[in-house]
């Protein structure tokens, strides 16, 4: 996720003060996704620097500073907002790595594994379930109803992906048997020789 535009976004609507932007940004994304108000402070600087936004110390607010969008800020967010995710190649997804480390180790119960794995999820998507329930739809719940559907959908296809891995291994082919000795290997009878076939 992408804090960087997150907090141009929060600038559109106007001036803000650092621990603003991270109280605004941990209520409009339903406080799934917490804050450090160090990152948001780095985050700014970084954005100062490039041009993007632009600060000023306020008499009133004592040494915070208020930032503020500048127009090229305005044209990073619009086409970030228009961009979609790079999806060119696959995302290093640790679940999959875990699966696949473990399907070349020496005594690795990949079973259990995969079984584990698939509670956890499972509860995960529990949890969400009933975070859709206690949320309101207007408001700060609506983006909290937004957040869980999301997890729910992106959880939902883990366990998908958990149910596929343990049917290829079910299924999956025992190792190759030695290669059998072919015709005239060991004594056996050479098969005849066509006519006209090079000797």
């Amino acid at each position: 996720m992408s804090v960087r535009h997150a907090l141009l976004a929060l600038l559109s609507e106007g001036p803000k003060y650092g621990l603003q932007l991270r109280q605004e940004f941990e209520a409009r994304t339903g406080e799934v996704w917490p804050l450090n108000v160090g990152q948001v402070y780095s985050t700014m600087q970084r954005l100062e620097r490039d041009g993007l936004v632009e600060s000023e110390e306020e008499a009133e607010a004592g040494p915070q500073k208020a930032y503020r969008i500048t127009a090229e800020g305005a044209a990073e967010l619009a086409a970030w907002l228009r961009t979609p995710p790079d999806a060119d190649a696959p995302p290093r997804d640790e679940l999959v790595i875990k699966v696949l480390v473990a399907l070349r180790l020496p005594g690795a119960d990949l079973p259990a594994i995969l079984q584990a794995h698939r509670r956890a999820t499972i509860e995960r998507m529990q949890q969400y379930t009933r975070v859709k329930e206690q949320a309101r739809d207007d408001g700060d719940g609506l983006a909290l109803l937004l957040v869980a559907d999301a997890q729910l959908f992106r959880l939902e296809s883990v366990v998908r992906w958990l149910d596929a891995a343990e049917a290829r291994l079910r299924h999956r082919s025992p190792a190759p048997a030695a290669p059998h000795p072919g015709p005239g290997a060991a004594g056996l009878p050479r098969a005849p020789r066509a006519k006209g076939a090079v000797r």
